[in-house]
């Protein structure tokens, strides 16, 4: 790992540090780090910020980031776009949020984000953008930056994503599948700050996760680790449809668009007057769920415990194999709330070993629906700063 890229991490993650703190904590020769230093002044990504606090003899000198650097982290949704530009230190300058379908194809969605991007340039809050980190939900090659034969993302089989925005924007790119983008923000600015074995579970239209292995996003072979959301759960013929093509995968039972379904048929069949009586209103999501579910009906609750109990069974099985050391739940079904935590902490407890779960945490995310864009800034900053070379043309 090059010296740069650590003083730059460490000035991210720490804010203004003396030249005695930087060479403490990396543990380099300090005439090697005062070297680096200097060309990173020259090279405007770092500047002087004033005096330190005294150490006894001569007071050292602050290094901050360059307070121009900007970021720009986009998180796409199965229905949405949100976009956040940070500084450096991945705080948040300004942001936006927007419906979209991502079955509008990639020519309209990736234009919508660009116009979007200029459009926040224009209050200043950048003027040129360092890098840009998005997360799809899809499977992704993160060497190509391009999704590949994602089940929900019509017509963007091997769109080239980070190369189009690249051109762009004029800048460095990098792109990867939205779960393992929300493990990354979930770990640096959440609740698995300290977590370095960390399974993330997004449960949203879809069911997806991201692993991390000793503080590293692990993407396997192709870049598609962590897909469980078609992983066969019941191999049953004649059970419901998944996106995918198959029958009997998590995703087709459980998550935003299966829970609507389950719970229309519910309201339609007499079984749940609570949800039928928001049928008559217009179309059933999954936060009509939640609510009813909070209101007491027995039907939705059903419902939610119902696809807890299949999510902690294809957990109970990743715990097992991967022996996280915390599993944080997320995505827009993570608003179920306690219901569906207690069902997936239920059947991974009862199933697994006690030597895995004995000190393993089943949590809620902290950061929420930001936690997208947190990873998508943080993925950007690893781009700018040099830790990664998965870049488009900039």
């Amino acid at each position: 790992m090059n010296i740069q890229y650590r003083v730059l991490s460490l000035l991210r993650d720490n804010g203004p540090l003396s030249r005695a703190q930087l060479a403490d904590r990396l543990e380099v020769p300090r005439p090697r780090l005062l070297g680096e230093l200097d060309r990173m002044l020259d090279a405007g990504r770092v500047r002087e910020a004033g005096p330190a606090a005294s150490r006894g003899g001569r007071r050292s000198t602050l290094v901050q980031l360059d307070p121009g650097v900007r970021f720009a982290a986009v998180d796409l949704g199965a229905s949405s776009i949100d976009i956040e530009i940070t500084d450096g230190s991945l705080a948040p300058v300004a942001s936006c949020s927007e419906p979209a379908d991502i079955r509008s194809g990639p020519a309209v969605v990736l234009g919508r984000v660009s116009e979007l991007l200029r459009t926040m340039a224009g209050p200043g809050h950048y003027t040129q953008l360092d890098a840009i980190g998005i997360g799809l939900p899809g499977p992704v090659s993160f060497r190509e930056g391009v999704p590949v034969s994602p089940p929900i993302m019509v017509g963007w089989n091997r769109f080239p994503v980070r190369d189009t925005l690249a051109r762009a924007h004029g800048c460095p790119v990098v792109v990867d599948n939205d779960v393992n983008v929300m493990s990354l923000g979930e770990q640096h600015s959440g609740v698995a700050r300290t977590v370095d074995h960390l399974l993330f579970v997004k449960i949203g239209s879809g069911i997806g996760s991201g692993m991390q292995h000793h503080g590293r996003i692990y993407r396997g072979a192709e870049g598609c680790a962590g897909d469980i959301g078609h992983v066969q759960v019941d191999a049953e013929a004649g059970g419901p449809v998944c996106s995918c093509g198959n029958t009997g995968c998590l995703e087709a039972y459980f998550g935003g668009v299966a829970l609507a379904r389950d719970a229309t048929e519910a309201a339609r069949s007499g079984r749940s007057p609570a949800l039928a009586e928001r049928l008559a209103r217009g179309e059933l999501t999954a936060l009509d769920v939640a609510e009813c579910a909070d209101g007491g009906d027995s039907t939705s609750v059903g419902l939610v415990r119902a696809g807890g109990h299949r999510v902690g069974q294809v957990l109970a099985t990743l715990v097992s194999f991967m022996n996280p050391s915390m599993i944080v739940i997320g995505g827009g079904l993570a608003g179920l709330g306690y219901p569906l935590l207690a069902e997936i902490r239920s059947v991974v407890y009862k199933r697994s070993l006690p030597l895995a779960t004995g000190n393993l945490p089943i949590v809620m995310s902290e950061l929420g629906p930001r936690a997208g864009v947190v990873g998508a800034a943080l993925l950007a900053s690893e781009l700018a700063y040099g830790e990664t070379s998965s870049a488009g043309p900039g």
